[in-house]
C-alpha cells in the first residue's frame, strides 16, 4: 500500500465506498418518481444547504475569483453530467449494472492521469485495473442482464467519464484549497447550474411521497455532502490513478445493498466477480504504483491551515 495510506484515509475511503454504494439503490428507487433533473436538483440542494451551514458556522473562506472557472468545470462535470446521466440511464439499467458501467471511470482516470498529471502505473497496476474490471463485469453478467450498449448504457458509462474529469481537473488545487472547502465549492457550483431544471421542481416536489423525499434527503446528506468531501480527502491524499481504482468496491457493495433494499440476489457469479474486483484493487495498490509521480502543481501555492475549515 502507499505509505500515505493511513487511518484517516482508510476510515475517509470506507465512508466514501459505503455511502456510494448506498446511492444506488436509493436512486433506483427514487427515479421511478422524480424526472431525473429534479431528483439531482433536489438532492444537491439537500447538500448545498448541509454544506452552507457548516461554513457559515465555520466562517469558510471562498474561493479566489480566478479559479471560479475551475470550480464551474467541476460543477459541470462531477455534479451536473455524472448526476443526469447516471440518472437517466438508470431509468432502465439495473443498480448492480449500472455500478459496473459507470466504474468504468477508474479506467479512464488512469489515462487521464497518465496524460495530465504525469502519474505512472507499472504495467501490473494496468493487469490490476483490468483484473478489477473484468470482475464489475462478472457482477453485471451475474445479474443475466443483458450488457449490450444501449443508449441507456451509454448514458451511464458517460457519466463515468464526467466523474473522471472532474477528478482530474481538482487535483492540482489540493495545495490551494483543503478538501472540504473545495467539495463545497463544487456542489454550489454545480447546484446553480442544476437550477437549469427548476421548472415544475416545486410541484414535483409537493406531489411525491414523503418516502420518495426522504430518500433524496439521505442522498443529499450523506453520499453527497459527506462522501464528495470523504473522496475528495482521499483523492487529496493518493494519486488520482490509485484513489480511483478504490470504485471497483463499489459494485460488491451494491450487491450487497440492492439484495437487501430490492430484492435484487446476487448469484454465485456476482459474488466471484466481486472477489475478482477486490483482488485486482489489492493489486494495483500493493504492486502497481509506479515509484516516481509528480506532486500536484498547486503544491507551489501557499497551503490553507486545516483551522482554516
Amino acid at each position: 500500500m502507499p505509505k500515505e495510506f493511513d487511518r484517516r484515509v482508510l476510515i475517509a475511503l470506507v465512508t466514501t465506498v459505503l455511502f456510494w454504494a448506498s446511492a444506488f439503490p436509493a436512486i433506483r428507487v427514487t427515479v421511478t418518481v422524480f424526472y431525473p433533473g429534479h431528483l439531482v436538483l433536489l438532492r444537491f440542494l439537500v447538500a448545498s444547504a448541509t454544506l452552507g451551514v457548516y461554513a457559515l458556522a465555520t466562517r469558510m473562506r471562498l474561493p479566489d475569483l480566478k479559479d471560479l472557472p475551475v470550480i464551474a468545470v467541476c460543477g459541470l462535470t462531477g455534479v451536473v453530467l455524472y448526476h443526469l446521466l447516471l440518472n437517466f440511464g438508470m431509468i432502465r439499467v439495473t443498480a448492480g449494472s449500472a455500478s459496473m458501467l459507470v466504474n468504468a471511470s477508474p479506467v479512464f482516470t488512469a489515462i487521464l492521469a497518465r496524460v495530465f498529471l504525469k502519474e505512472r502505473l507499472r504495467w501490473i497496476g494496468w493487469g490490476g485495473i483490468a483484473l478489477s474490471f473484468s470482475g464489475a463485469a462478472l457482477i453485471a453478467m451475474g445479474e443475466g442482464k443483458r450488457m449490450a450498449l444501449e443508449p441507456s448504457a451509454l448514458l451511464i458509462l458517460g457519466s463515468g467519464l464526467a466523474a473522471s474529469v472532474w477528478m482530474i481537473v481538482q487535483k492540482p488545487y489540493f495545495g490551494k484549497y483543503t478538501p472540504l472547502q473545495f467539495s463545497t465549492y463544487v456542489i454550489w457550483a454545480g447546484t446553480l447550474l442544476m437550477c437549469a431544471f427548476s421548472r415544475g421542481f416545486v410541484t414535483a416536489v409537493r406531489e411525491a411521497p414523503v418516502s420518495a423525499t426522504l430518500a433524496v434527503v439521505y442522498l443529499g446528506v450523506f453520499p453527497t455532502a459527506l462522501g464528495y468531501v470523504t473522496w475528495t480527502y482521499v483523492l487529496s491524499k493518493l494519486p488520482a490513478s490509485i484513489t480511483a481504482t478504490f470504485l471497483f468496491l463499489i459494485p460488491g457493495c451494491v450487491l450487497v445493498m440492492a439484495w437487501i433494499a430490492l430484492r435484487e440476489a446476487p448469484t454465485l457469479l456476482s459474488l466471484g466477480g466481486g472477489a475478482v474486483a477486490l483482488t485486482g484493487v489489492v493489486v494495483i495498490n500493493r504492486w502497481g504504483r509506479a515509484k516516481a509521480v509528480t506532486q500536484p502543481v498547486s503544491s507551489r501555492a501557499t497551503a490553507v491551515s486545516p483551522n482554516a475549515d
